[in-house]
């Protein structure tokens, strides 16, 4: 069998991994741990809504996807994405995907993604709506745009701000109908792991960055720095439990500090690692924000 993905007809097990690629598993992580922890939270307060918390989860995970998508385009367009990368193939830029297929598939992605997303609007009105279409637009303006938010540096508050406040409150909007404080202390944690997974992924590529003018916060900041923050942002992340039980939440919660010591890992190797070799720390950081993430959700389960 084959499939058609660029200017020729590749073979299937050729072109699945080719769209592997440009999915890039392991920054998942980043869209469906909010949306996991958002619901566990909605659970806990009774408010668990099943339908609302899929659609959330995969709306979530299509907005991850499609912003790779659109990454590979713009980068590709900027000279951003060479023979000198040292991280996984951008599969436009090296020609398995032409740019014509990756925009095609990139609108039909978020076009699936604005239609479900208004049985969320329909579910919990207008604020969905205006989250929804905040996210789309950031999906593009990343790296799209003439002031693309990962060319200025400001690539990391944006992260925080989608990947943690916006989609783990977001998510307990649509089940609960409210919100509270809890659940914004709450979405620390992932947005922070989230910004690590960037930070990583950044500091890997600082040089080839700043000779496209893709100055990103470690590229403005550099890598001593960047690690640093890493670890501050570790720290605030395993705070999260803490304030969720002072806030009245189970005890449970702390269970997510049995991930410390694969925290401690992935900092370790942080600053052992150099060019490519980052790019386990990548890997390592989306596979500690997954299970700090399900521990915590779990742990607020339990009563």
């Amino acid at each position: 069998m084959h499939l058609k993905t660029a200017e020729t007809t590749l073979p299937l097990p050729t072109a699945l991994h080719a769209w592997m690629l440009a999915i890039r598993p392991k920054t998942l992580p980043a869209g469906a741990v909010p949306v996991i922890l958002g619901s566990a939270l909605a659970a806990s307060d009774g408010r668990f809504r099943l339908l609302p918390a899929l659609v959330a989860l995969i709306c979530a995970l299509g907005i991850q996807v499609a912003t790779n998508f659109i990454n590979e385009i713009y980068d590709f367009r900027k000279g951003a994405d060479t023979a000198e990368r040292l991280g996984p193939t951008r599969t436009v830029a090296a020609g398995i995907i032409s740019e014509k297929t990756m925009v095609r598939v990139s609108a039909l992605l978020l076009g699936t993604v604005f239609l479900l997303g208004l049985y969320l609007v329909y579910t919990a009105g207008w604020p969905i709506l205006l989250i929804g279409m905040l996210s789309l637009l950031f999906a593009w303006a990343y790296t799209g745009g003439p002031y693309p938010i990962a060319y200025s540096g400001l690539g990391d508050v944006f992260v925080f701000i989608f990947f943690g406040l916006v989609a783990v409150s977001g998510t307990y909007y649509v089940q609960a109908l409210n919100l509270s404080f809890p659940v914004l202390i709450a979405a620390v944690a992932p947005g922070s792991f989230s910004v690590n997974i960037l930070l990583v992924n950044n500091i890997r590529d600082i040089a080839t960055d700043r000779k496209v003018g893709k100055m990103t916060l470690p590229a403005r900041i550099g890598a001593e720095w960047a690690r640093r923050l890493y670890i501050a942002l570790t720290v605030i992340a395993y705070g999260v439990p803490a304030l969720l039980f002072l806030n009245g939440y189970s005890p449970w919660g702390l269970l997510s500090f049995l991930s410390l010591p694969l925290a401690f890992r992935m900092i370790k190797v942080l600053y052992a690692s150099e060019g490519k070799e980052l790019n386990n720390v990548l890997a390592g950081t989306g596979k500690l924000m997954t299970i700090h993430g399900i521990l915590l959700s779990v742990g607020l389960l339990i009563k």
